[in-house]
């Protein structure tokens, strides 16, 4: 069965473009404020949302998201967050999914997490620090909740383990551009587009780079050779420099916007 995310990749393949991915950890920098934000950035050309949930120990995040998940949990977001938040977020209208390591999803019960990712109207659930060998119970419930397994693939990955990653995927494979941790950068790690022809080499699934992505002109060049363009840090910034009143919120829509501009003007 197909997801909302799948229709929408078959959609802007169909219209030969990239799609805007933003990310957000729930109950950043309240829940409140969240649903705010989410609401914001799809209003300026998101086409899909990750729903970050707010980790202590997170491997792969950069100091800007560290901050924002350290908040959120502060503030008391948790599990309940994750799942009232995907849920707006499909209200609103794009097509999301959760971003989680894997230890949360373990503590929660796996068939349980899915459910409730499933129940909320989610697409799937990205699992950064999860391989493929240990992804046996994941897949059985992924499968029975009709969600899409999205794993991370990085510059290090050999073509071997490449094929055998992305044969495992569906919804998108997700291409950390870059060896480390996320975060807004100056200009877009070279290894992201020779690790996108890797990956188009054993798999035709639609690839998502993510990892650095901050303005409209990093989008358009990453949006020439992907298939969806992850931007995270960038909105976060904006939330910790100017809040999520009236003006930041218009600075997240305007970054979307800008963002969504350059990833159309690409092809």
């Amino acid at each position: 069965m197909l997801t909302q995310l799948d229709n929408l990749f078959a959609q802007s393949k169909s219209q030969n473009r990239a799609i805007l991915i933003g990310y957000l950890p729930a109950g950043f920098p309240t829940q409140r404020k969240a649903k705010k934000i989410i609401k914001a950035m799809i209003d300026g050309g998101v086409d899909a949302i990750e729903i970050g949930y707010p980790y202590s120990d997170p491997v792969m995040d950069g100091p800007v998201i560290q901050a924002a998940s350290e908040e959120a949990i502060n503030n008391g977001a948790g599990v309940s967050e994750v799942f009232e938040l995907l849920k707006t977020s499909v209200d609103f209208g794009a097509p999301s999914v959760v971003m989680s390591y894997w230890s949360p999803i373990e503590k929660y019960g796996v068939d349980r997490f899915a459910h409730e990712v499933a129940k909320n109207g989610g697409s799937g659930i990205i699992t950064p620090d999860l391989t493929y060998e240990e992804s046996n119970n994941w897949k059985i419930e992924a499968e029975k909740n009709s969600l899409n397994r999205i794993y991370v693939v990085a510059p290090s990955s050999s073509n071997d383990r490449l094929a055998k990653v992305t044969n495992e995927c569906s919804g998108f494979i997700y291409a950390a551009s870059l060896m480390g941790v996320t975060g807004a950068r100056t200009s877009v790690s070279v290894n992201a587009k020779q690790l996108v022809e890797r990956i188009r080499s054993v798999s035709n699934k639609p690839i998502a780079v993510g990892l650095g992505v901050s303005t409209s002109q990093q989008a358009q060049e990453v949006a020439t050779y992907a298939d969806g363009v992850i931007v995270g840090s960038a909105f976060i910034k904006i939330v910790q420099e100017f809040g999520a009143g009236r003006n930041g919120l218009k600075k997240i829509k305007q970054l979307a916007k800008s963002l969504s501009e350059g990833i159309k003007s690409a092809r």
